[in-house]
């Protein structure tokens, strides 16, 4: 793990040096300073020797301005480090997430990402930034306080050897109770973000049903749950502190007993036991000692808190893509025709969604799917571009296996407008420009007719510069699937697979859509899935799903003779429309 994560460290790797090579720089002028001390009070102050308090107390003054000057470089260092190591691992992460396939991100599930892209990093920066620090300076300052302690009195500073299998249990005992926990304070944050976003995405369903209550109880149950778990394992925390301060107050009485009683039996002259200046500095050595022990269990606890979260960065890092392309992919695509050869699929076990699946498709057919919801009718698109792999069988695109293309070579070729339209925050234009950077004002405005968009945005005030929220939120249903079939357009695809994306469009426009693409890009192949039978009877074929498997091909006139499901959708929905009227 810590390998993994040390490659994010990078063009970081000399403030993470500099950091503690300043904080031990700091720790030796500190631990000389007490020495001094102790001179200043026996060879000084006991002997009245004004130059000599002059000449070590000057001294004593410089060592401390350059011991708050190491300090403070450490600091800024540290700093330094610790942001552009969290900054790299999180580029890392995100990097990562783009190469994931479909069945990747399920694996973690979005809320969980997010979770380990901001709440898990941040703890792994904090306890970075100790480590670079605070877990240098400490045992740092605990080996070289120990070194000078024993050169004054070994049998004195053996007390504070007395108290460390104390310590060591205790630690132990915190670090293997509060892990577990720890990992399902994280799991319950990744609850937590998931109620949050369902809610925030889903907020005007929520009050169309008058459902706030039902959510706010949903909300008030995981937080009580991550409340309690936080309980659990800050009791266990806690008792870092006491055990500390027993353990220091014990080693201060200790040495102060001990102590006293070499001070009195060699009647303060050092060459017969102990002198008060090297008591002074004795106790100084203790108080370093202590305090930095007490730091570095602060340490302690922030790696028991951030381990979880470690292991949770790494399991990303560590997932393979279930995508990935050969060694000498093909890099170009020759045409839009499209084979399906015994293809069956899987999201996961035994069950087949999609089985034994046939067909042959010439480059700039348009082709029509219906059927029933659950059909699969998605799920046999989603194949096209790789966005999964066939469980089992093979796919042509062009004549080659889309297993032997490069990833993004086919997809520039092919065009989705998924069932879920999305639009990103930015203008129009920027919205649009996702289907081709360089496309000029003029290319969108003749994507935007073709889909029969410019009539709406003509209409805003900005026009093409109008800003969309986040989501789209700011357009209608049908404007928002108008926008979205503009920006496949614009990327110029050999094939374009409109997924029910003309769901929210009155029949007229649809219409005015179907005979766009058949006029300006004849030489697309063009995959409709629809639920009006309106909207693919015009296609060159249309294949009826049913239960993931192929009830029918034809056109629809040969579909209304030969396929009972598609006459039965064909006679419902017209007698539907005879009723309305």
């Amino acid at each position: 793990m810590i390998k993994k994560l040390a490659a994010s460290v990078r063009e970081y790797k000399t403030p993470s040096i500099l950091a503690p090579s300043f904080v031990v720089m700091e720790v030796i002028i500190e631990v000389i300073v007490p020495l001094l001390m102790a001179k200043l009070i026996d060879f000084g102050i006991m002997k009245t020797d004004l130059p000599y308090i002059i000449k070590v107390g000057v001294l004593i003054v410089v060592l401390c301005i350059l011991s708050l000057l190491c300090g403070a470089l450490a600091g800024k260092f540290a700093a330094k480090a610790a942001a552009g190591f969290a900054k790299n691992l999180r580029h890392d992460l995100y990097y990562k997430m783009q190469t994931f396939s479909f069945s990747n991100i399920d694996k973690f599930s979005t809320s969980s990402l997010v979770t380990r892209l901001t709440t898990d990093v941040t703890n792994v920066q904090n306890a970075y930034m100790m480590i670079v620090r605070i877990a240098v300076r400490s045992p740092s300052m605990i080996i070289f306080s120990m070194i000078m302690a024993f050169r004054i009195n070994a049998k004195v500073a053996s007390c504070f050897l007395l108290m460390i299998p104390i310590l060591a249990a205790g630690f132990l005992f915190i670090f293997s109770k509060a892990h577990p926990i720890f990992r399902k304070v994280f799991k319950t944050y990744d609850k937590l973000n998931n109620v949050v976003g369902e809610n925030l995405h889903g907020i005007r369903v929520v009050k169309a049903f008058v459902r706030e209550d039902y959510e706010d109880k949903k909300f008030k149950d995981i937080s009580q749950d991550m409340y309690d778990l936080f309980v659990r394992a800050e009791k266990l925390v806690i008792m870092n502190m006491p055990l500390m301060q027993a353990v220091i107050y014990a080693s201060m009485l200790l040495m102060s007993w001990i102590s006293s009683k070499y001070i009195v039996a060699s009647g303060n002259n050092p060459a017969y036991g102990m002198t008060t200046g090297q008591f002074t500095s004795m106790f100084t050595y203790l108080m370093q000692m202590m305090m930095n022990l007490m730091m570095l269990s602060m340490v302690f606890m922030m790696i028991v808190i951030s381990r979880s979260s470690i292991e949770r960065i790494v399991e990303v890092l560590d997932e393979q893509p279930d995508l990935v392309n050969k060694e000498t992919p093909v890099m170009k695509v020759a045409d839009g025709s499209v084979k399906f050869e015994g293809v069956s699929f899987s999201y996961g076990g035994d069950k087949y969604c999609l089985s034994d699946v046939d067909l042959s498709i010439k480059s700039g057919e348009t082709i029509g799917i219906i059927g029933g919801t659950g059909s699969s009718k998605t799920t046999i698109v989603q194949l096209i571009p790789r966005l999964y792999d066939a469980t089992k069988g093979k796919i042509f695109v062009g004549g080659v296996n889309v297993r032997d293309y490069d990833i993004e070579t086919l997809r520039n070729e092919v065009a989705m407008v998924l069932q879920k339209n999305v639009l990103f925050s930015g203008t129009i234009k920027e919205n649009l420009r996702w289907g081709d950077p360089d496309a000029t004002d003029e290319d969108i405005k003749r994507v935007c007719r073709l889909a029969q968009a410019d009539s709406f945005i003509e209409k805003f005030p900005d026009k093409y510069d109008t800003y969309i929220e986040q989501g789209g939120t700011n357009v209608s249903g049908g404007q928002k699937q108008r926008l979205c079939i503009a920006r496949a357009l614009l990327k110029k695809p050999k094939i374009l697979i409109l997924d029910d994306s003309t769901s929210a469009v009155d029949t007229k426009t649809d219409s005015l859509i179907r005979k766009a693409f058949a006029e300006e890009i004849p030489d697309t192949t063009k995959f409709i899935i629809a639920q009006r039978i309106s909207s693919v009877q015009d296609a060159d074929r249309i294949i009826v799903l049913d239960g993931g498997r192929i009830d029918g091909v034809g056109t629809h006139d040969e579909l209304m003779k030969s396929n009972k499901i598609y006459r039965e959708v064909y006679t419902s929905q017209s007698k539907g429309g005879a009723d309305d009227e």
